[in-house]
């Protein structure tokens, strides 16, 4: 299946690269000589207005109405196909009046409707119709007699299949209906001779009184007392011969993975937001093929259903509070594609470029990915990853780290994997964080090496504003990167918030940062500015910047993990006030997206009694837009382990933002953990691992 921002293009910074557009279908096109009419390219389905269910590899996606009749991409999928297109229901010859619909869980949606029969005679409905759908493929419909007479109900349900694949339907291409034929208590379809695949059956209970499987229709004729209900169970699977390795993760192994820690807060929005990211969390696990028991989540739902090395990695160490499963199987899944050889893309993570704006060049999530595995690994270590882990992965991390050191050559800048010669500031970032904390793991685990690391970090951190750094009256600014000439290139966007992210260190502390004091302060007055804060969270690209749109996926949008990043980075730095003000932004944005963010969403600046605006080409649920979540309750509660050392370090926002909060059910050293932050922004540890001292 196309990722939704990574498709193959031409960027006119160079030509040699490769670039991703913003459209599963949908590529930047000349412009067209006087008098040529360009056909429209085809639009990418709109689906900010569907209700997803996930439970990967399984989806199913679902109109507000709740009747699946086949438009976009609507359906139920079981591993990239679509096991079924259409699923009408109709209730005394009408289809249910829409009153309500919900998304129960990540992988449950409910739709609420009406029926009124000519029986009664009266205006008023006299029939409720609950319906509920999973992204497994079961549908649950309750049928309830409102009314004070005894009714006969046909009931009719009209299915229909193609078989397509996702791909196929997203970019508008689905295939033709099939013809179904009787099976049991419902109906099969069989793939299309010479095409593969197990095709699909639908199961009824109880039977249908009459099957048409020429038209996919299933009949009842049901009869309610007064009061009385009934209800319909349908079933859709892949038929005979389906493969079991596209099994789902179990509830079980999955709550293993992703715990759900239990918080109680002033503030009644943080809850079910964090809620609802474990939940989007355990649902876009995806197993390692190579290993069963390992998963790691996906990038994001309908466009991305599949693990991206860089943004598993994120949302693995932004669940580290959790627990450090999800972590170490992210890790091993991750060190799986690990390139091997001595040439000079030994060492590097699967990745493939993405998309970085009007004026960059691609980046290549291979570098991200690559850059992220150490600190990833390091962090993990301090909560308490076993001992038995950390041996089996830092070889890995090793050779990542000396990726690092042929990619940085003589110089301490690091360029991107794809060779273009674009140096990217967050890219150097993203290596500083690499080398402090590796070189920690280093010294720990008594290898070579963590002596060179703190010197390169050290000389990055000299050498970085010279190249990376514009100086005016006002305190100057970052910049995005330089061009291979040496030119840099000005724009500021959200991106910024990785130059403050250092990671956390011994001690329960965190490493030295790539901007000094003054520079640290300038960047987080920058990143409140309105050009910057839409109000909801920071954009991609400032406000009032050539190329800006805020509908530009990175040219204006707001990337929801950016803001988290640079929210749990402010506070760490002290910048309270910044920080509590984009939390906040954030959060409203959480309410108004049902307490389940996107990966991004529209850059419009915030205005009196509005709200924010869907990106049409957003994931959600989305890997980053859950580990989001996770990481603002950590901001809040500034929760520092140091688990080798047996200590951990409190140090939460002294503002308490949003009130008093308590979180339990969290982990550091393997056991439980609790705590409690008052409204003075005072700490205390309810419970902890036998022998955990609290540090300063």
């Amino acid at each position: 299946m196309a990722d939704v921002h990574e498709r193959r293009g031409r960027h006119p910074m160079a030509p040699n690269a490769v670039r991703r557009a913003t459209a599963p279908h949908q590529e930047r096109a000349a412009l067209p000589a006087a008098g040529r009419t360009v056909p429209s390219a085809p639009e990418p389905p709109p689906v900010h207005h569907t209700l997803m269910c996930v439970a990967l590899p399984a989806l199913a996606v679902s109109p507000l109405h709740g009747q699946l009749d086949g438009h976009g991409i609507e359906g139920v999928y079981r591993s990239g196909g679509r096991l079924l297109s259409r699923c009408l229901l109709r209730v005394a010859g009408r289809a249910p009046l829409p009153l309500r619909s919900r998304i129960l869980s990540a992988e449950c949606a409910e739709f609420t409707g009406a029926v009124r029969t000519s029986a009664t005679g009266s205006p008023d409905p006299d029939v409720l119709v609950e319906r509920t759908r999973d992204a497994h493929g079961t549908e649950r419909i309750v049928l309830q007699n409102l009314s004070a007479t005894a009714l006969r109900l046909p009931v009719e349900i009209a299915l229909a299949t193609d078989l397509a694949r996702f791909g196929a339907v997203a970019a508008g291409r689905p295939g033709p209906e099939l013809a179904g034929s009787v099976h049991d208590t419902g109906i099969r379809w069989a793939p299309r001779e010479g095409t593969g695949g197990a095709g699909a059956v639908v199961t009824a209970d109880p039977a249908p009184d009459t099957t048409l499987a020429s038209s996919g229709l299933l009949r009842w004729e049901i009869g309610l007392a007064p009061g009385a209900s009934r209800t319909i169970s349908l079933s859709v699977r892949p038929g005979p011969g389906a493969p079991r390795r596209d099994a789902a993760l179990s509830r079980p192994a999955a709550a293993v993975l992703v715990p759900a820690p239990a918080v109680e807060c002033d503030d009644g929005r943080l809850a079910p937001l964090v809620e609802g990211a474990v939940g989007d969390l355990r649902a876009l696990l995806c197993r390692d093929p190579a290993r069963p028991d390992d998963a790691s989540a996906a990038a994001g739902v309908p466009w991305r259903m599949r693990p991206a090395p860089a943004d598993a990695l994120w949302a693995a160490r932004a669940a580290l509070p959790l627990s450090t499963r999800l972590a170490s199987a992210a890790l091993r899944m991750a060190a799986r594609g690990q390139r091997s050889g001595s040439g000079p893309g030994s060492g590097l993570l699967p990745g493939e470029l993405r998309a970085a704006g009007p004026h960059v060049p691609p980046g290549c999530t291979g570098t991200e990915a690559t850059l992220a595995f150490p600190v990833v690994l390091a962090e993990a270590w301090r909560w308490g990853l076993p001992e038995r882990d950390l041996a089996e992965l830092l070889p890995v991390a090793e050779r990542c780290l000396g990726w690092l050191r042929r990619r940085a050559g003589d110089s301490t800048a690091v360029e991107e994997a794809a060779g273009q010669g674009f140096l990217r500031s967050e890219t150097q970032a993203h290596a500083h964080r690499a080398a402090v904390l590796g070189a920690g793991l280093l010294d720990a685990a008594g290898r070579p090496g963590g002596a060179y690391w703190r010197e390169w970090a050290a000389e990055l951190r000299t050498t970085f504003p010279g190249r990376f750094w514009t100086d005016d009256v006002a305190g100057g600014r970052p910049v995005a990167g330089c061009l291979p000439d040496g030119r840099p290139v000005g724009h500021l966007g959200s991106a910024a918030a990785h130059l403050l992210d250092t990671g956390l260190a011994a001690g329960g502390v965190f490493a030295p940062g790539l901007l000094d004091a003054g520079r640290t302060a300038r960047l987080a007055r920058l990143l409140g500015d309105p050009a910057i804060d839409s109000g909801w969270g920071l954009r991609s690209l400032g406000e009032g910047e050539s190329a800006y749109n805020p509908l530009g996926h990175r040219s204006g949008a707001v990337r929801v993990h950016e803001t988290a990043v640079a929210v749990a980075a402010l506070a760490a730095a002290g910048f309270e006030r910044e920080a509590a003000g984009l939390a906040r932004g954030l959060l409203d944005a959480a309410e108004a997206f049902g307490h389940r963010l996107p990966e991004m969403f529209a850059g419009l600046r915030r205005t009196p009694g509005g709200g924010p605006v869907p990106h049409p080409a957003a994931c959600r649920p989305a890997a980053l837009g859950a580990a989001s979540a996770l990481l603002l309750a950590t901001a809040l509660t500034g929760i520092r382990p140091d688990a080798p050392a047996g200590t951990v370090a409190l140090r939460p926002m002294r503002a308490a933002p949003l009130g008093p909060v308590r979180i339990s059910g969290l982990r550091v050293a393997g056991e439980p953990f609790a705590l409690r932050v008052s409204a003075r922004g005072l700490a205390v540890v309810e419970e902890a691992a036998e022998g955990l001292q609290l540090g300063v």
